[in-house]
């Protein structure tokens, strides 16, 4: 059996962001796994257009097709999803709507987990506006979620965590993730889905 391929999505673009911490130190986890490589896609480094062309047609623009290249394959060539999200006004960036918003087909049958970072509620609001999101792409969220609340000073010098807890959840969630990773890509493979 081959690994399974995870992208993972860092969904904030804000200056001063914590968001590469945290998806460094969830990188940290899934590449020590045997059974998962992993590709980052980083929303500030890989912008994509906030026009959309009429539905159902191509971008006009050779720049905004560019900019989906250098992101829309890597979606598809995926076989499960990690969104590291903080919760911004009870929900997640609009960056990450936008990335979601510009696929469909890449979504479809997929597992996505999360990783959802922020002060009291731990960014878990903005997970549960992302499980509607991802259902009506046809994609399988999954249970097990890593929450980590005053994410602030969840991580030392390094980029560790500082609560074991946080590495635990993190196991867990990974854990699910290849469990379904496995069983939808094998699905896949059997039967092409059909939206």
């Amino acid at each position: 059996m081959h690994p399974l391929h995870v992208a993972v999505v860092q969904g904030s673009t804000r200056d001063g962001r914590l968001g590469p911490v945290v998806a460094n130190w969830l990188l940290s986890h899934a590449a020590a796994r045997p059974d998962m490589t992993v590709d980052l896609i980083d929303l500030a480094e890989t912008p994509l257009p906030a026009v959309f062309p009429q539905l159902g047609q191509a971008p006009a623009a050779a720049e905004d097709r560019s900019l989906l290249a250098a992101v829309s394959p890597r979606l598809a060539a995926a076989d499960a999803f990690v969104v590291v999200t903080p919760e911004y006004n009870h929900s997640y960036p609009a960056s990450l709507k936008n990335a979601i918003d510009w696929h469909n087909e890449e979504w479809h049958a997929k597992p996505v987990g999360f990783v959802a970072y922020g002060g009291f509620s731990a960014g878990l609001r903005a997970v549960e506006h992302l499980r509607g999101v991802f259902a009506e792409l046809h994609a399988v969220t999954i249970r097990e979620a890593v929450g980590l609340q005053g994410v602030w000073g969840q991580f030392d010098q390094e980029g560790k965590a500082t609560d074991p807890a946080a590495d635990a959840a993190a196991k867990a969630m990974l854990d699910q993730l290849a469990w379904w990773g496995e069983a939808l890509r094998d699905a896949r493979a059997k039967k092409p889905y059909a939206a």
